[in-house]
């Protein structure tokens, strides 16, 4: 099978990532002692500094993390819903969809929380040094990527128009800064430091600094500048008009991270564990359940059967996703009986020789399913996921990504996202901008993901992690939104049922639907869409349009940005690969 690059073979560490300059990041960690989770760390620092429309300080993230002899974990990064937060607050402005920028979609910010918890908890470093690399990043600069480039300049005129802040601090010279040019951003490295600072300042040892760390985040002076800023400012959002933000120190103060047991399923000889129903992961895990029915090694990787059998098993799957998921600490998801063996058999009879048009929940216990009202519209095809950003501010933001694995078989998968520089305007004090989370809760009563306070929004964000017999084996995952577990799926059954390595399967034609309901604003569907690589053979595309696929064409390396890495159990060692598209992921490893 083709490759664009080598698989990477060693046994003393990789790391894979979205970025390169994250990569290398991670990477020194490892070659100066650290474990997987010090230089995981590392690495989603450096990403909040080198890849800012994608992710931000004011993001969040989920984290997966295994270790031989001990249970996987996952570190919830994901911040709630303001207390005031209400479908009537909302109402009340005139709205019917949270808007996908601004102040009025901002939850608490989770990504500090949870990486410094897992820091404190799973890693040997102090924050001092894990920090360091991207406070250099932040003060003296790093090159700008085009991507980076062009989303400052679909949204330079609202920002002159409209978030003054935000000019200030990615307009150089009152333009858009050219790819490739050296940027800083020193407010964010001043934020960074004062954080080290004042933790050092309260305590002496490693993890009490973390602790202390996190105090000043959540209610020390980043919380403080957060409060005045939602409190004091009215800014301009995809409605079209400008509003304050319900977001308080409050909210933030009484926040902490969490950890907690993953949702896990047995496949092909292997435990795939995912978030839990907060996020989207266990669309993955339902999703091989249905397919655990099929031969697909006797389809052949990449046939007409195989795509036309993933697409359709994955629109029941989500279906689900919109009918059932939500916090669990505010709805009954009915997990147990989506994940089983006879749901899944019950299921697979929906599944025909022609695509579906509908979308189709099930009743898990008798259960009667709700969706939400959809709006109308077309979802975009080609780089579906990547930041499009409107005159109003509009945007779909995307994510990253980075695995790790140590010479202790230690493996870490995180998929950082939101805060992204075109979500909300710059705080001028921190260098940062607020997310726009709570765009993913509905205004809607009586969903699963109806907008009430203090509730985690579902988000899309869905880090994997495989062992095999109890032994960490596989970490990947990969941005895209709604797309992630897509894009994941195809990797995962290339690699266990056509024999692909990590790298043949992440290089693989690639392919999506836009069935299901986008998670972000304006929240529309294009029922039956197929975006697929125009690598997959004429004769496929063929195959699928004749099978009522309606089959859009997005050129030869444009879907997933996936990055993994393993540890094979026969000789022991470590592997990583990382996606070509886009030309900046990159695995590092020796």
């Amino acid at each position: 099978m083709f490759t664009t690059r080598p698989e990477l073979q060693g046994t003393h560490g990789m790391v894979a990532s979205t970025h390169w300059l994250a990569s290398a990041a991670g990477m020194s960690v490892l070659e100066r002692g650290g474990n997987a989770v010090d230089a995981a760390v590392a690495a989603g620092f450096v990403l909040q500094v080198v890849e800012p429309h994608l992710n931000g300080p004011g993001g969040d993230v989920p984290v997966l993390v295994a270790a031989p002899g001990r249970d996987v974990e996952v570190y919830c990064g994901q911040g709630p819903t303001p207390a005031a937060a209400s479908i009537e607050r909302y109402r009340d402005l005139g709205l019917d969809l949270v808007p996908g920028t601004g102040l009025l979609a901002a939850v608490v910010p989770g990504a500090f929380g949870a990486w410094t918890l897992l820091l404190e908890q799973r890693g040997t470093w102090r924050l001092r040094d894990v920090l360091e690399p991207a406070i250099g990043y932040a003060a003296d600069g790093f090159p700008l990527l085009s991507d980076t480039a062009a989303t400052i300049g679909r949204v330079q005129e609202l920002f002159r128009d409209e978030w003054p802040t935000s000019a200030a601090t990615w307009l150089t010279d009152g333009g858009v800064p050219a790819a490739g040019t050296r940027f800083r951003n020193p407010v964010l490295a001043q934020t960074y430091r004062r954080i080290v600072q004042e933790a050092e300042a309260a305590a002496s040892g490693r993890e009490e600094q973390l602790a202390a760390a996190r105090d000043v985040f959540y209610r020390g002076f980043v919380a403080e500048a957060l409060d005045t800023w939602c409190r004091t400012q009215e800014l301009m959002d995809t409605s079209g008009r400008r509003h304050g933000g319900l977001l308080t120190g409050d909210d933030l103060a009484q926040w902490q991270p969490t950890v907690e047991q993953p949702v896990s399923l047995d496949y092909g000889g292997l435990t795939i564990h995912k978030t839990g129903a907060w996020g989207q992961g266990p669309v993955l895990l339902q999703w091989l359940q249905l397919l655990s029915g099929y031969d697909l090694a006797g389809m052949g990787h990449l046939s007409v059967d195989w795509v036309h059998t993933v697409v359709e098993t994955g629109k029941l799957a989500f279906a689900d996703r919109e009918a059932w998921y939500g916090d669990p600490a505010h709805v009954n998801v009915p997990l147990e009986v989506l994940l089983s063996p006879e749901y899944a058999d019950a299921r697979r009879a929906l599944v025909g020789d022609h695509a579906s048009y509908d979308l189709l929940p099930g009743s898990p216990d008798g259960r009667i399913p709700r969706l939400p009202t959809i709006g109308s519209g077309v979802v975009a095809a080609a780089g579906a996921g990547e930041p499009t950003v409107q005159r109003d501010g509009a945007t779909r933001g995307d994510t990253c990504h980075v695995d790790v694995v140590d010479r202790d078989g230690m493996m870490v998968s995180a998929t950082p996202s939101g805060g992204w520089l075109q979500s909300s305007p710059t705080v001028p004090e921190l260098g940062f901008c607020l997310g726009s989370r709570a765009q993913m809760l509905w205004l809607e009563p009586g969903l699963p993901s109806s907008m009430a306070g203090g509730k985690r929004p579902r988000t899309t964000l869905t880090p994997s992690l495989a062992t095999r017999d109890g032994v960490p084996h596989l970490a990947f995952g990969t941005p895209g939104g709604d797309q992630q577990d897509q894009w994941q799926i195809g990797f995962l059954l290339a690699h266990l049922h056509a024999g692909l390595g990590l790298q043949a399967a992440i290089d693989a034609p690639a392919f999506h639907s836009d069935h299901a309901p986008s998670s972000f604003y304006p929240r529309q569907a294009a029922p039956g869409r197929l975006v697929v690589e125009t690598r997959l053979p004429a004769e496929v595309l063929v195959g699928l349009r004749e099978r009522g696929h309606d089959v859009q064409p997005a050129g030869d390396w444009t879907l997933g940005r996936l990055s993994a890495v393993g540890r094979d159990p026969q000789t022991g060692f470590l592997k990583a690969a990382a996606n070509p598209r886009g030309m900046q992921g990159y695995a590092v490893g020796r």
